[in-house]
């Protein structure tokens, strides 16, 4: 399967309408829609998610009190930036 990212809008009527050229063959596709939410309101989501989260959970003993004790998560950590991070410091990029 091909996957495609194209912009569209949803009219008053509630239709789908794709306003780029699609240059695929003709024939059945599957659509998934991604609806674009204000900065706000994603972010108090995100914190409500993070409330509902349980605790993290450790078998070793001695990682128990170090994960039950460490801060949440920033809502803008990148862990991909931190991992490009590490390897700069890493191999002196």
């Amino acid at each position: 399967m091909q996957a495609y990212k194209l912009k569209g809008k949803i009219d008053d009527a509630g239709n789908l309408i794709i306003a780029e050229p699609v240059k695929m063959p003709p024939g059945d596709v599957e659509v998934i829609v991604l609806q674009a939410v204000e900065s706000a309101s994603s972010t108090d989501t995100e914190t409500e998610s993070q409330a509902q989260t349980p605790k993290r959970k450790s078998k070793v003993k001695s990682l128990k009190e170090l994960l039950e004790n460490a801060p949440p998560i920033p809502p803008d950590f990148d862990p991909e930036q931190a991992r490009w991070e590490g390897l700069k410091e890493k191999y002196d990029l």
